[in-house]
């Protein structure tokens, strides 16, 4: 009989070393000071400003927060165009701002918002742009700032896949007004639960914390409505030690990349993404898009045939977000106006990919993919 393959997962969360991270919390526990901008916060933050490349940062509790925080410091309001072709939590920090989504198509080639699709979008209410750095790859940046500074827009990158990617050699987060990172465990470099706001100058980077803070600027004086939005010192801790070895995380995720690739070179239906000339990516997903007319079974064939074989990839992002209930009765979430977006959406399927998933493991995910 053959051997039955163990549960691989779409991704695994890669994890600091206990004991290390043990020391970091008898620390805690001595100071005994939890939250409130501690010790460990502030290196944290100076720290990752130093590694990511970029002026200020503003740790959150989580990208969710930090995304519905960033909309308040920019005053954003009226109608912000987005893709549907993300986590709907991007669209979600729209809703909860009281702001309302204008969906644009994408572009086929990485799946990000279409530069040559957002004018056309823009009306009268229009205050904002929100694209999304989809798998990691990099929006076409210099089209879309130009649109917003024709038209007076302010520009938010939703960058909760982009965790070190870098464009000739300069942080992606430093394109736009504002950028958000996610450290969910689910993605390359986790705090447990965990985000942030890149900002570029002193002035926003006090608002940010002002406003993630209650709107307190001291202990007597709220300038702003704010909510409560901080890490605490055990995330921040435990960020510190992940900043160690992330080098080496993503040197793995970059060479079970290349075996996917490899691999999966010339089978019928299956493409997938490559990497950008100029970019330096952190290979934060592996997604693959299955062409049934040449594969000859559907992508939710294949989907349930790994599923059989113990191998739990993921439909990301499938449905897409103008397809759920609170967005599908906007005029912008009709299929007709995003058919690139409606056809990926239907073919994507993103396979296991973490640091310690092993090259024989790969090679057998691919052996299914082969035998349709």
């Amino acid at each position: 009989m053959k051997e039955e393959m163990k549960k691989i997962y779409v991704t695994q969360p890669s994890l600091p070393p206990l004991k290390e991270f043990v020391e970091s919390l008898k620390e805690i526990w001595e100071s005994m000071w939890l939250t409130n901008e501690g010790k460990f916060h502030k290196e944290f933050e100076k720290q990752l400003a130093e590694y990511l490349g970029v002026k200020y940062i503003s740790l959150f509790a989580n990208g969710t927060l930090a995304l519905i925080s960033a909309l308040q410091v920019l005053r954003i309001s009226g109608e912000v165009i987005t893709t549907p072709y993300s986590f709907v939590a991007t669209t979600h920090a729209l809703w909860w701002n009281g702001i309302k989504p204008v969906f644009v198509d994408i572009e086929p080639d990485y799946c990000n918002l279409n530069h040559e699709k957002i004018e056309a979008a823009i009306t009268s209410k229009t205050t904002a742009i929100l694209p999304v750095h989809v798998y990691g790859n990099p929006c076409n940046v210099e089209k879309i700032q130009e649109i917003a500074d024709i038209y007076g827009l302010k520009v938010i990158y939703d960058a909760a896949h982009a965790f070190g990617v870098e464009k000739n050699e300069n942080s992606i987060l430093n394109f736009g007004d504002l950028s958000i990172l996610s450290f969910h465990a689910t993605k390359t470099f986790n705090t447990i639960e965990g985000g942030a706001i890149i900002c570029h100058d002193e002035k926003t980077k006090k608002r940010i914390d002002y406003l993630k803070n209650f709107g307190f600027a001291n202990e007597i004086t709220v300038v702003a409505p704010g909510i409560n939005a901080k890490m605490n010192e055990v995330q921040a801790a435990y960020g510190l030690l992940q900043l160690k070895t992330f080098k080496d995380q993503i040197k793995s995720r970059q060479e079970i990349t290349a075996i996917y690739r490899e691999l999966l070179e010339g089978i019928d239906g299956i493409s997938f993404l490559k990497d950008i000339e100029g970019i330096k990516h952190n290979y934060a997903y592996f997604p693959i898009f299955v062409d049934e007319s040449k594969y000859h079974q559907s992508r939710d064939d294949l989907f349930f045939k790994l599923e059989k074989q113990n191998v739990y990839s993921r439909r990301y992002f499938y449905p897409l977000i103008s397809e759920f209930p609170p967005y599908r009765g906007l005029p912008s979430a009709k299929p007709a106006n995003l058919p690139v977006a409606e056809k990926i959406a239907k073919q994507v399927i993103c396979l296991p990919i973490y640091p310690n998933l092993a090259n024989e493991t790969v090679v057998k995910i691919v052996d299914i993919i082969k035998n349709n």
